[in-house]
Order: C-alpha cells, then structure tokens, then sequence
C-alpha cells in the first residue's frame, strides 16, 4: 500500500468532505481516504497496482472539485 497527500481545492463543507471521501472510496484500490476541510488536503491509502493517482484526479474532478 502506498501514501499519497493530494490538494483539493474548492471544498467548504461536510457535503464537499463527503463527495470527495465517496468518489474516492468508490474506486478500486482505494483502502483508506482522510479528508481535511480546513487545509484541502486529502490523505489516501491506495494499491498501486489497482488505482493510479490520475484516476484519483479525475473521481476527485468529477465531483466538480480540483486537484492542484
């Protein structure tokens, strides 16, 4: 399992941690996701072999957030 911090920007409140947290959750791969409200930072626990940090990105956008 690997670590990564991503930077989201353009989330303000419980729903935004919870659709980020569930598109997130919602990929293959994905074993733990921490979302910070007050820094935009999301720390994901992943498996490198079945997730890649471009489709994090795109679960991530797809919820109409960005990823710096």
């Amino acid at each position: 399992m690997k670590n990564i911090t991503l930077d989201v920007k353009g989330m303000t409140c419980g729903h935004c941690k919870m659709a980020v947290n569930g598109a997130l959750t919602d990929l293959n791969g994905i074993s733990d996701v921490e979302v910070n409200l007050e820094t935009g930072k999301v720390e994901v626990t992943y498996d490198e072999n079945k997730v890649d940090q471009e489709k994090m990105k795109e679960a991530i956008e797809d919820q109409g957030y960005d990823v710096a």
